[in-house]
């Protein structure tokens, strides 16, 4: 199992419930972004597994001005001097196909570290077409719930996937997995390799709240934390399905 962590504390979070990588990233709800140099660089001295950094400088869209793109290179050589294990990446072009020459330029900084091809993946024009344009460009595995907001949506989808990819790429299941579609992931894809993001509310243990700010409500300030009970749960029914 992949956690998507949110944070350091969710990466630490994750490694005690039993995954065997995180992807780090900030602003999930943005579907995520890099993580900052700090991030990193504690999670790469606090983790003993691996830690793959989302390379991603904004919300929206796979299309990149130059400077974005700039500064996805900077990020990538952040990460290799760090020593990270992976980063997880995509660019598109406008009409949906992957950028396989800019896509190439950021594989290459990565030198010996995996690459992730994350869910712009789904966002192509053609998944199979992208595939093999991945394939090509040398990454470890895709990312992706099928071509759908959910991986519910997609399940056969990724099954067609993984028997064309024949083990030349390693077809990652994300978005939406739970413990009430695990087992059937698992039983229809064949998986080898899930990824989720297993998060639970944390309320917040302020006691003030300004009355003015966000009509009174307290919600404003809990926040989202990888769970280690769901983290294990999930891992015991991938391995385990009835």
């Amino acid at each position: 199992m992949e956690v998507c962590a949110n944070s350091l504390r969710s990466a630490l979070v994750a490694q005690e419930g039993g995954a065997i990588r995180v992807e780090l990233c900030d602003n999930l709800h943005e579907g995520g972004t890099t993580p900052s140099y700090a991030q990193i660089a504690m999670a790469k001295k606090m983790l003993d597994i691996d830690v793959f950094a989302i390379i991603r400088p904004r919300g929206g869209d796979f299309l990149y001005t130059d400077l974005e793109f700039e500064l996805m290179k900077e990020d990538i050589k952040i990460c290799k001097q760090l020593k990270c294990e992976g980063v997880v990446l995509g660019i598109l072009k406008a009409d949906g196909t992957v950028d396989e020459e800019r896509c190439a330029e950021l594989i290459a900084l990565a030198g010996d570290m995996e690459v992730t091809f994350h869910r712009a993946f789904d966002r192509t024009r053609d998944l199979f077409e992208a595939m093999e344009t991945i394939i090509k460009l040398g990454c470890t595995r895709i990312l992706t719930s099928g071509g759908h907001p959910r991986v519910d949506e997609g399940v056969f989808d990724i099954e067609d996937l993984v028997i064309a990819a024949n083990d030349r790429i390693i077809i990652m299941p994300g978005g939406g997995v739970s413990i009430e579609n695990v087992v059937r992931l698992v039983k229809a894809t064949k998986m080898i390799e899930f990824h989720a993001s297993a998060m639970s509310t944390v309320p917040t243990e302020m006691m003030y709240k300004n009355s003015h700010m966000s009509e009174g409500s307290r919600k404003d300030l809990d926040y989202q934390l990888s769970d280690i009970e769901l983290i294990k749960e999930l891992i015991y029914w991938a391995n385990n399905p009835m």
